[in-house]
């Protein structure tokens, strides 16, 4: 399992770090937190960009 820096989530998704930091607020996108430093596993990742197919695919 890999786990991602909010910097490195907002790389691969191609957003802004304030963006992912609002996703981890409103429960869109989960993490996991070691200590103080959050991390979003690729497992988190995968479950974000499949509930926006699902949202995208009702619409």
């Amino acid at each position: 399992m890999q786990a991602y820096t909010v910097e490195q989530v907002a790389k691969i998704l191609n957003i802004g770090r304030d963006k992912v930091y609002y996703l981890l607020r409103t429960g869109q996108l989960h993490s996991i937190k070691i200590g103080k430093l959050r991390r979003i596993t690729d497992q988190h990742l995968a479950d974000f960009v499949a509930s926006l197919e699902k949202t995208h695919s009702e619409a």
